[in-house]
């Protein structure tokens, strides 16, 4: 029996870098190539690609081939759904402010 609590720990792992979040973040809605992915988060293309293979290697994002290009997008809805409550959750006032 494998051990999802391990797999869950190295996902929570690779979403504790910003870049790597921002990266999924702009992956959410629309499938993006490594060039808009690297303009919309301000990184270089080649530390945005590196980030995309870990990525990947946890199906938190999939590639899909166009002819040349390759577009990246969120892994499925479960993704989505985790990282759009997630930034929900963040963005809510703490108890006590306003």
């Amino acid at each position: 029996m494998s051990d999802h609590a391990l797999e869950a720990a190295e996902v929570f792992r690779l979403l504790g870098d910003a870049t790597r979040l921002r990266i999924l973040l702009a992956c959410l809605e629309d499938a993006r190539n490594v060039g808009d992915i690297a303009a919309a988060v301000g990184a270089s293309a080649s530390l945005v690609s590196h980030h995309l293979r870990l990525l990947r290697a946890v199906r938190l994002v999939r590639a899909d081939r166009r002819g040349r290009h390759v577009f990246y997008s969120a892994d499925d809805d479960h993704v989505r759904r985790i990282i759009a409550d997630m930034m929900v959750h963040v963005a809510e006032p703490r108890e006590g402010e306003d």
